[in-house]
C-alpha cells in the first residue's frame, strides 16, 4: 500500500517514543510505501482533486537521521491507499480547515483515518458527555457562578480549558477555594470562553491511564501516566512517568462499550483517558503510547494498528 501520513514535520519526531514513527516502521517492514506531508501542504483547486505537496521517504538505521527523503512531489489524495491524519493538537482553525479538505478528498475517493468528519464531531474534552455512565461529576460552562456552586458541592475540583493538550492549563482547587476566582478569570476570560470542571479524582496518584482502541478493540495493556513530585498532572509532557499495566475489569468494560461505537463512526484509533473508574477524555487526533506499551510489555501495538489498517475495505 501507499500510505500518506499527514503529520508534524518529520524533523521534529522523537523517534524513541513517537507513535506515528512506530506506525511508519511497522508499515515499512511490510513493504508499504511511505509518504508524508503537513496540514499546510494540503490544497484544492476547482477542476482538480485535493492534493498534497508530499515527500516519499524511506527509513534508515540512524537514530538521528532516521529517514531518507526523496524529491518533493504533488500527489492526489485519492491516488494513495490510505491517508493517516496524525497532526498533533491543538485543534485550531487550521486543523479544522484541514479536516474539510480531507473530507473533500473522501468525496473524491480517498480513504482517510481517522475520518475527518468524526475528528470534528468528537472534541477530545467534550466527547465524554455522550457517555455519562462512565464519567465523574462534570460541569461545562462559561459562568463563574456555576463553577463556584460546583466547587461548593464537590469541594475538590479540576478546571481545564477545552482546547488544551498535554496537561496545559489544568488547575486544582481544594476545599479552601484558594485562588478559585483568579483561576476562573484566567480560564473563562470573563465569560468569553467555556471551561470544563470535574471533581478531583484522588486515584490520579495511581495514574491517568491511556487505553488505546484500535478499530474498536482495546489494546490489552494501558499506559498509566503517574504524576511525579508535587505535580497533579500525569501527562508525559509535564514529566509524568509512564507505566504499562494490564487492563482492569472496569477498564475493559468501558473500552468494550465505547470502542465499537466510535469505530462505527470511522475512528480507527482512539485513546481513552481513565482515572480510577472514570473516563476523563477521549482522544481522537493523534493518540500516543504505542512504544511505551510495546517496550514494557512486549505487545506490538503498531502491528495491531497496521493489521487493522490493512483490513479496511478498499
Amino acid at each position: 500500500m501507499k500510505l500518506l501520513f499527514v503529520a508534524d514535520p518529520l524533523e521534529s519526531f522523537k523517534t524513541y517514543k513517537d507513535s506515528t514513527f512506530a506506525m511508519m516502521r511497522e508499515a515499512a517492514s511490510r513493504g508499504h510505501e511511505l509518504l508524508a506531508c503537513e496540514t499546510k501542504d494540503l490544497s484544492w483547486q476547482r477542476g482538480g482533486q485535493v492534493c498534497a505537496l508530499s515527500r516519499r521517504f524511506t527509513l534508515t538505521e540512524d537514530k538521528h537521521d532516521w529517514f531518507a527523503p526523496e524529491v518533493h512531489r504533488v500527489v492526489n489524495l485519492r491516488d494513495v491507499d490510505a491517508v493517516l491524519m496524525r497532526s498533533d493538537p491543538p485543534f485550531d482553525s487550521e486543523y479544522f480547515y484541514a479536516t474539510h479538505l480531507l473530507e473533500q478528498a473522501e468525496r473524491e475517493g480517498a480513504r482517510v483515518f481517522n475520518k475527518p468528519g468524526a475528528l470534528r464531531d468528537h472534541p477530545e474534552k467534550l466527547a465524554i458527555l455522550e457517555f455519562p455512565q462512565f464519567i465523574g461529576p462534570t460541569l461545562v460552562t462559561r459562568h463563574a457562578a456555576q463553577i463556584r456552586d460546583f466547587h461548593a458541592e464537590q469541594h475538590d475540583i479540576i478546571l481545564k480549558p477545552l482546547d488544551g493538550m498535554g496537561g496545559m492549563g489544568i488547575f486544582r482547587v481544594g476545599p479552601d477555594g484558594l485562588n478559585l476566582g483568579s483561576i476562573i478569570e484566567t480560564l473563562n476570560k470573563h465569560g468569553a470562553q467555556t471551561v470544563m470542571v470535574q471533581r478531583y479524582l484522588p486515584e490520579i496518584t495511581q495514574g491517568d491511564k491511556r487505553i488505546l482502541l484500535i478499530d474498536g478493540t482495546p489494546v490489552p495493556h494501558a499506559l498509566a501516566r503517574i504524576p511525579q513530585g508535587n505535580e497533579i498532572r500525569g501527562n508525559m509532557a509535564v514529566g509524568g512517568k509512564g507505566v504499562a499495566q494490564p487492563l482492569s475489569a472496569r477498564d475493559r468494560e468501558i473500552a468494550e462499550h465505547i470502542g465499537p461505537v466510535l469505530a462505527a463512526r470511522g475512528l480507527l484509533l482512539v485513546g481513552l483517558d481513565i482515572i480510577g473508574d472514570c473516563v476523563t477524555e477521549i482522544n481522537v487526533t493523534s493518540p500516543t503510547g504505542f512504544q511505551e506499551i510495546a517496550t514494557q510489555t512486549g505487545f506490538d501495538v503498531a502491528s495491531m494498528f497496521v493489521d487493522a489498517l490493512e483490513r479496511q475495505p478498499l
